[in-house]
């Protein structure tokens, strides 16, 4: 029902970032979107890709240490209070977002939110009862 994530891990050097790019590029993989933290050993850069498993293969063989997680793409109303909604729907169940970052498209009206949340099987009726519409990959995809 989600999305499939990358998980990289980079030591914290310089040309790291520039490597999974480069590697990527040659796998012919599109970036879609994508969020990086780092601390003062290693970074972490999550990507969302149009073709997660070849992507996984191709920094793998690079040498990257890379994992999938599933993820949700949530259209969220581009306005103020927007975002607050959608927060305040998983708050009033007690269901935790872990991380969350923005995807660079727009559907309609709509900004792309990604929400990495616990106990996701939980969340997805809870937001879909509520008039949220969450994408799949191939939504995601096409626009």
């Amino acid at each position: 029902m989600g999305v499939k994530q990358l998980s990289v891990f980079l030591e914290n050097k310089s040309g790291r970032l520039a490597d999974v790019t480069r590697a990527l590029a040659q796998a012919n993989i599109n970036i879609r979107a994508l969020s990086i933290a780092d601390t003062i050993d290693y970074g972490l850069l999550r990507l969302i890709v149009d073709n997660p498993e070849r992507a996984r293969a191709a920094l793998t063989d690079a040498g990257f240490t890379v994992a999938l997680t599933e993820v949700l793409a949530i259209e969220v109303p581009d306005k103020p209070g927007g975002l607050a909604n959608i927060i305040d729907i998983l708050a009033k169940e007690g269901i935790n977002i872990e991380y969350m970052y923005a995807f660079v498209g727009r559907s309609g009206e709509h900004a792309i939110v990604i929400f990495r949340i616990e106990r996701v099987d939980e969340a997805v009726p809870i937001l879909r009862e509520k008039g949220v519409r969450i994408l799949t990959g191939e939504e995601l995809q096409s626009l």
